[in-house]
């Protein structure tokens, strides 16, 4: 951190005194990445200075890594030519997750000035489904025909392979583009000059289609420990590759949007400090409004049983211990199940054998905190019961036994509300700790002050 801030303070020094050269320098020694984030220090009107002193390749490198509003703040501010040079140097991939992110006007500039290939290339990708893996791939890929010797191969490689975006892995396809198999730099260097790229290719290929979801195809990288994934349409034939640096941003963003609905927050795609007052306000109170109403099943159980309370008022002083544990043991299973469902361990398959599992662990669990609660009553609140006119040990009997009961409950809830959420077509994600714990709340209560009535008879 401290390192930063004397980066950041001797960049303001440099740039206040005019030294550009100096500057230059330093800048182009930085990772991309961090040059973004030294950018977010300094006022907008800097940026187009700060920019413009970086060199050709460094700035689109930079440009990728800006958020939507700086970049939207530079393309303003740019000539056509400068905005010609960086586009020429940005990846297929990266202009049209830029071209997603801006409003028309600007989208409208980067397309009057992108050549004519580019622009059929951009068009193209955006006809596929948002979120989808033909949304997120890249036409540049280096393609090799099975024909072709080693030799070949590496002439082909050095005469396209300047712009594309990987040239580790190298796919194989024949004259209609129908994916045959893939072959490694590493393969075609330890293979002889004149061997056969079909003979040396590998042909059990893992690849996906246009149209699969973009978590599935970065969930593919995690599985394979892969670098790049192809894409195919639906009759095989190659479009696009998958890099697995896009995987990653993918798979932050799926890991994002799950966490902001595990917390009843309807998704957004800004970060928190891009995001106004009044949209936050917007994403939260529709869950909030949604939870205070179910809330109230809680309220009218309680009022369902308000005469029994009335005779054993000691009663009210544990319902916030039962429907904490409720809810902590309902958000443990339904955080576990909806991560293992994420990453497909989980499938609606296996809901029996979750279902077992869970029964079980739920009873040991709900036995172990019965017995701690049964002794902490019996040492700490006896004094307060036997107060009120009641035995000690037949008050914790009913308090234990209901966190037995609760426990149980709260776990089934967990399991199987994601599962069967996802079978319906929603994000099992919904289904976690505010509106599981609204759940089990009203059950706890139930189980609570039925079992109250049965064994004080009131």
């Amino acid at each position: 951190m401290e390192e930063k801030e004397n980066v950041i303070e001797e960049i303001k020094e440099l740039l206040n005194n005019r030294k550009y050269h100096e500057l230059k320098d330093i800048l182009d020694n930085i990772e991309p990445a961090d040059v973004a984030i030294v950018f977010e220090e300094f006022p907008d009107k800097s940026l187009p200075i700060l920019f413009r002193i970086l060199s050709k390749e460094h700035a689109a490198e930079v440009f990728v890594e800006l958020d939507s509003d700086m970049q939207e703040l530079l393309i303003s501010g740019f000539s056509d030519y400068e905005l010609k040079e960086v586009l020429e140097e940005l990846y297929l991939d990266d202009t049209v997750d830029i071209i997603e992110e801006m409003p028309a006007n600007v989208v409208k500039r980067i397309l009057r000035h992108s050549a004519q290939d580019v622009r059929e290339s951009i068009n193209e990708i955006l006809k596929y489904p948002k979120y989808s893996a033909g949304s997120m791939m890249t036409i540049e890929l280096v393609d090799l025909k099975k024909d072709m010797t080693v030799e070949d191969a590496f002439m082909r490689i050095r005469r396209t392979g300047v712009d594309k975006e990987t040239i580790y892995t190298c796919y194989v396809t024949d004259e209609n583009r129908i994916l045959l198999g893939l072959v490694s730099v590493k393969d075609l260097l330890l293979a002889e000059q004149n061997e056969i790229i079909g003979d040396i290719m590998e042909q059990n290929i893992i690849y996906v289609n246009t149209l699969d979801d973009q978590e599935y195809a970065a969930q593919t990288f995690e599985k394979y420990d892969l670098l790049a994934l192809p894409v195919v349409d639906k009759e095989n034939r190659l479009v696009g590759i998958i890099t697995v640096d896009d995987a990653i941003d993918v798979l932050q963003e799926e890991a994002t949007e799950d966490i902001e609905k595990m917390v009843a927050i309807t998704p957004t795609d800004k970060p928190y400090m891009k995001t106004g007052v009044i949209e936050t306000f917007k994403k939260r109170i529709p869950w909030l409004l949604l939870l205070m109403i179910l809330s109230t099943l809680t309220s009218g159980i309680i009022s369902m049983f308000e005469e029994s309370l009335s005779v054993c008022v000691v009663l009210t002083a544990f319902i916030p211990l039962l429907m904490g544990t409720g809810g902590n043991s309902g958000g443990q299973s339904s955080a576990t199940i909806i991560r293992s469902m994420s990453l497909g361990d989980v499938e609606m398959s296996d809901i029996l054998k979750v279902i077992w599992k869970e029964i079980r662990v739920a009873f040991i669990c709900g036995i172990v905190l019965a017995v701690a609660n049964f002794a902490k009553m019996m040492i700490l609140d006896s004094a307060n019961i036997v107060a009120n006119g009641y035995s000690p040990a037949l008050i914790a009997a009913v308090v234990s036994l209901s966190l037995l009961v609760t426990v149980v409950f709260a776990k089934l809830i967990g399991c199987v509300l994601p599962m069967l959420a996802k079978k319906i077509g929603f994000d099992p994600a919904v289904m976690a700790s505010p509106l599981i714990t609204t759940i089990v709340d009203a059950i706890s209560l139930m189980v609570f002050f039925n079992i109250a009535v049965m064994i004080l008879k009131i």
